[in-house]
């Protein structure tokens, strides 16, 4: 799988779209609202993280132009200019037909910048304290800062994006990194190593494929950058200036068909030490003696380093657990699907009733 290439780019397509339509008609008809509007390619989808390919295009896939207003004028003018632009729009734009997506309008999709981020990130602007950067799902983080924004003359909208660029706060970065190494230590290999030695191979698939994505977010959050949603995790672990080298042969051995569970187990309590080595390199944790496991517990040795920043962690992050499900997101999806019909839906899913049905 890899990324659209430059010809083949609904980024760069959707901006020449906007450039030379789109934003004319805008400058034309609504003057003063698109002084209040931020357009860009951004949010979700796997053409927002140029990981567009054939596979992605059997649904909501097409020429698309973001448009966020403040949520008043949203309220007030947001039907008034879909209406008129959309009547101007042709109906494809170098052969690639206007997408229509999950908020109303093709080609042009205006909506409320506070719903936006709300449904995102749960709050309706940047975050200002550590309690609600821990808040913040990491994945739909990505969803705000993904993409290209191309017109924002009030800057709203980019304000945000460039707050969540700067990543997070050093407490609130130690803050994650320690539960990542929790989640990956005590319930990823220890529950892998206990499931085998009790034969419970269901268990030891799902502990083993929770191991792995963890270490992988782990290895994100060392090199400071936003890990994004599980389909993509990997081509961007792969691309990442740290860590990648030396963990990306151990994970591809590990996840290979004919790889043995023990060979398995040993992976991961490498990955450990390679993770634990750049804590250590980067000031995360202080320098520590070697240990060792033991045949019952495995080699939980990130829990040292979880109990080494969590003991240093200020009181405002120490007993804040991160947030690390998509539940905004989820809330509204459940509202989007309660808001069309079942035969909408199931042409989404791209379900077909058959002829005995």
């Amino acid at each position: 799988m890899t990324r659209e290439s430059a010809d083949n780019d609904i980024i760069a397509t959707s901006q020449r779209f906007f450039d030379g339509v789109v934003l004319p008609l805008l400058e034309r008809h609504f003057p003063e609202e698109s002084q209040h509007m931020a357009c860009g390619l951004f949010g979700y989808g796997s053409e927002c993280l140029r990981m567009d390919d054939d596979l992605s295009r059997d649904h909501h896939w097409g020429l698309r132009i973001d448009a966020l207003l403040p949520d008043a004028l949203f309220r007030e003018r947001a039907a008034a200019i879909r209406d008129r632009i959309s009547a101007e729009l042709p109906s494809q734009f170098e052969g690639i037909e206007l997408r229509h997506g999950h908020v109303a309008g093709a080609g042009l999709a205006p909506e409320s910048l506070e719903a936006f981020l709300g449904r995102t990130l749960g709050i309706e602007r940047a975050p200002q304290s550590h309690a609600e950067w821990l808040d913040l799902p990491e994945v739909d983080i990505v969803h705000v800062i993904n993409g290209e924004v191309w017109h924002d003359p009030s800057g709203a909208f980019s304000q945000v994006r460039n707050t969540l660029l700067d990543y997070y706060p050093d407490p609130v970065w130690r803050r994650r990194i320690s539960h990542w190494c929790r989640y990956y230590s005590g319930m990823g290999l220890y529950a892998l190593n206990r499931a085998l030695q009790r034969g419970n191979m269901a268990y030891a698939h799902t502990a083993f494929a929770r191991s792995v994505k963890w270490a992988l977010e782990l290895g994100f959050l060392l090199n400071r950058r936003y890990f994004p949603y599980d389909k993509w995790l990997y081509p961007f672990f792969r691309e990442l200036p740290d860590l990648a080298d030396t963990m990306v042969p151990l994970i591809d051995e590990a996840t290979a068909d004919g790889a043995s569970w023990p060979r398995r187990l040993d992976i991961l309590c490498a990955l450990s030490d390679i993770l634990d080595a750049k804590m250590v390199a980067l000031g995360v944790i202080p320098p520590h003696p070697r240990f060792v496991g033991n045949e019952s517990s495995s080699y939980r040795l990130l829990e040292h380093a979880y109990g080494a920043i969590v003991q240093q962690l200020p009181a405002d992050v120490k007993h804040h657990v991160p947030c690390w499900d998509q539940i905004y997101m989820e809330e509204f999806h459940t509202g989007y699907v309660d808001s069309i019909s079942l035969e909408e839906w199931d042409r989404v899913l791209c379900l077909t009733p058959t002829s005995d049905s």
